[in-house]
């Protein structure tokens, strides 16, 4: 299974970019995909989740709001859409799996794509 992450880039603030995470060699359908970020000297921290089999998604209080998790089973394609975005979401963007329902846990992932960067101007 191998999950790449695209659709970063550089945005001023109160800006939108859509994320997006395709896999292959395998389905997603039964899953858990999330979306973590991670700054230099920090921590990778749980953004959003979501589950198609149970129709469930799930956000970190900072994305409450201004972020929007979707899927697209008939792509294997996850979005992240990120809207009214504020210089403290520069990160880089990882889309990772997991076997857990509605995990925001980092060590219950066990599929990760490489990562995107954000990059929010003030």
């Amino acid at each position: 299974v191998q999950l790449q992450a695209s659709g970063g880039g550089l945005v001023q603030a109160g800006g939108s970019l859509r994320l997006s995470c395709v896999t292959s060699g395998g389905t997603d359908r039964t899953y858990t995909m999330g979306w973590f970020r991670q700054t230099p000297g920090k921590e990778r921290e749980f953004v959003a989740a979501i589950n198609w089999l149970y129709n469930r998604k799930n956000y970190a209080e900072s994305a409450k709001g201004r972020f929007t998790i979707s899927r697209d089973n008939a792509k294997n394609r996850t979005y992240l859409e990120m809207n009214s975005l504020k210089p403290e979401d520069t990160a880089v963007y990882y889309c990772a799996r997991s076997a857990f329902a509605m995990s925001t846990i980092e060590r219950e992932y066990d599929y990760w794509g490489q990562g995107t960067q954000v990059t929010v101007s003030s």
